[in-house]
């Protein structure tokens, strides 16, 4: 090993312990966590594996700790807004909020062609959060990982769950009529017209409430 080999290990030894610190986890195998941060371009420089396989099981890792954490804290919630909610949370733009947060650019490793191309990018940084997460789960177990992902991922969490954006209308309205006392709706289509680019339906809403109440509602989309 050369002066300068010498040196860039040391250098990269500093910025693992450094990392570590910030993701509060300190690895028994401190390879994995340099391996999370060695974009391709920059692993293909010095001969090591990059972060593609990690990041690749970090997704999945990703996925199902938030499918379950929905699922469980989420009991009322249908199949489709948990759907929208999950894919919010896992978003790139989520994914690079919490790299920020983290301030994983200075920790990522690419090649100066790719630092003059497009640089440390949104997707980069969040694939690295993803190849962090793999990391974690094979240097302890899922349930580390975890820790660190509902951790990191709180303020994300809270604000899909609370956003109305997320949740279909139907299930909006459900949720304030269930305010009122109101606990069974349906709906029934009463009348389709117009042409395809521009419907028109008429449903009628019932909602029991110690008896039955009707009203109507005019739309040019379903919901």
């Amino acid at each position: 090993m050369n002066k300068k080999e010498k040196e860039t290990g040391i250098e990269l030894e500093d910025k693992i312990l450094e990392l570590e610190g910030k993701i509060g986890y300190i690895f028994k195998n401190r390879k994995l966590l340099e391996t999370a941060t060695f974009h391709k371009s920059y692993a293909y420089q010095i001969d090591r594996e990059s972060n593609e396989r990690l990041e690749f099981l970090g997704d999945s890792i990703l996925e199902y700790v938030m499918t379950e954490h929905l699922y469980n804290i989420l009991p009322n919630e249908n199949e489709g807004n948990l759907t929208k909610i999950r894919s919010y949370i896992v978003c790139e733009e989520s994914l690079y909020n919490i790299a920020s947060n983290l301030e994983f650019e200075k920790y990522m490793n690419i090649s100066k062609a790719q630092e003059n191309s497009s640089g440390k990018s949104k997707a980069i940084l969040a694939d690295m959060v993803e190849a962090v997460i793999a990391a974690i789960s094979l240097d302890s177990d899922i349930f580390t990982a975890k820790q660190f992902i509902i951790s990191n991922f709180k303020n994300i969490i809270e604000y899909a769950i609370n956003t109305d954006n997320l949740k279909d209308y139907k299930t909006t309205f459900q949720e304030l009529a269930g305010k009122f006392g109101i606990n069974k709706i349906y709906y029934v289509l009463l009348e389709e017209s117009g042409p395809d680019h521009e419907k028109k339906f008429v449903f009628e809403l019932n909602a029991i409430v110690r008896g039955e109440s009707k009203k109507f509602g005019v739309g040019t989309r379903r919901k």
